[in-house]
């Protein structure tokens, strides 16, 4: 089977799954959107509009609200947020495709989803985001340096189907890293991520404007980050990626001054938006808690900050 043959569902219509549909069906490849309620009629009726420096293009996609179990892929990327992920994976169980590639947040490992559907989970994390504002998608790519689809299986193989998918990714011209410890590398990046996104549960436009708060939100978050790296190093997690210790040995003023551009940055601008930060914070909710859970299994307790700080 060569890799224009490939055969590719996305179950997921939000950012993740719209940006990799754009981009595999650019390489060439037959694909085909899984989406729910008003997010399907406005890709079936419409298209998929996505946004490219300033130019507004759309490209016509493949859509169904419903899979059937008989209807096979070579692939299905699942794209759903965490909290949507075990209900996503019921929806496939009896599906016969044999490759579900999980692009989702993970704090506590994969036993739960193994129970669903088994070995065909091959989990990764993306490495795009972006927005989706009046319809319309506007993707976000970063460097490879800062961010790549990473892939690999549970227990680290380099399998036929992790070179599938790696030659999947390269025509599709997306970078991508094949790590061989993903459990590792979730949890690392849940724990920044609930630090990172745990401001939007603050008065946002006071945090955006007031330099104090700022200043305040940053060291927050430097501190959240650093604590709670130790507390899963203590739990027996290797902090994946690797170049993540770098960062943790910087001094707190350091990273707080990297926060605090970042709390000013456009992408920070986008997470205000009333539907991405209620749908984000649920999903940091769940996060958080399985996190809690995961490392309380092991002893230890979860950093949280002050009381006016995250998920409370």
């Amino acid at each position: 089977m060569t890799v224009k043959q490939h055969r590719i569902l996305i179950f997921g219509a939000g950012v993740i799954g719209s940006i990799y549909a754009i981009k595999f069906m650019e390489a060439g490849f037959d694909v085909t959107m899984l989406a729910r309620s008003d997010r399907f009629h406005a890709l079936k009726e419409n298209g998929l509009k996505y946004n490219i420096k300033g130019e507004i293009k759309t490209i016509n996609v493949k859509v169904i609200d419903k899979l059937e179990n008989d209807d096979r892929y070579d692939f299905i990327f699942v794209t759903v947020r965490y909290d949507r992920s075990e209900s996503a994976l019921l929806a496939l169980k009896d599906n016969q495709s044999k490759i579900i590639v999980t692009m989702i947040s993970n704090s506590i490992g994969f036993s739960s989803w193994l129970d669903i559907v088994g070995d065909r989970l091959l989990p990764a994390a993306p490495g795009v985001g972006g927005q989706i504002k009046d319809g319309i998608l506007y993707p976000r790519f970063l460097p490879k340096l800062l961010a790549a689809t990473n892939i690999g299986e549970i227990n680290g193989s380099v399998t036929v189907r992790i070179k599938m998918l790696a030659e999947l990714l390269k025509a599709a011209k997306l970078p991508y890293a094949v790590n061989n410890d993903m459990r590792a590398f979730l949890i690392t990046h849940a724990v920044t991520d609930i630090a990172m996104l745990g401001f939007l549960n603050r008065d946002l436009d006071k945090v955006n404007h007031d330099t104090i708060n700022i200043r305040k939100t940053a060291r927050q978050i430097t501190i959240t980050i650093k604590k709670n790296v130790g507390v899963i190093q203590q739990a027996g997690v290797t902090i994946n990626p690797t170049n993540l210790k770098l960062l943790l040995n910087c001094p707190n003023w350091v990273l707080s001054f990297f926060f605090r551009l970042w709390l000013r940055t456009n992408m920070v601008k986008d997470m205000m938006l009333p539907d991405y930060a209620f749908h984000a914070n649920n999903e940091m909710v769940q996060l958080n808690n399985d996190l809690k859970t995961f490392v309380s299994q092991k002893g230890f307790t979860l950093y949280e900050g002050q009381q006016d700080g995250i998920y409370h």
